[in-house]
């Protein structure tokens, strides 16, 4: 086990001693979803820029090869901003209204 997953191990079990109660399991497994670290979003801006050609399903795809989940719209948008920083043209952060 991972110094990380220790702590959330060792956090998890202070907040609940006697285990976690049915009704905080969903709420506390939301908590504890995959995101994408910075090293990560570097590694996928950097592979599609050497691709060249890409769009937000490209993004998506590999994002999903690293996490084995669908990606969240943030991870999208935190690739979405490196690769914008790094001066790829693209149209600009997703409007909310466009995916509606």
């Amino acid at each position: 086990m991972t110094k990380f997953l220790a702590k959330i191990v060792a956090w998890i079990t202070d907040g609940y001693p006697e285990g976690v109660p049915g009704p905080d399991r969903v709420p506390l497994l939301a908590l504890l979803k995959r995101r994408l670290t910075d090293d990560e979003v570097k590694a996928v801006a950097r592979e599609l820029m050497n691709r060249g050609e890409f769009d937000n399903a490209d993004i998506g795809v590999l994002i999903t090869q690293i996490t084995d989940d669908l990606p969240s719209v943030d991870d999208v948008e935190r690739v979405r901003s490196r690769l914008a920083a790094k001066g790829w043209p693209l149209d600009g952060p997703r409007d909310p209204e466009e995916n509606a």
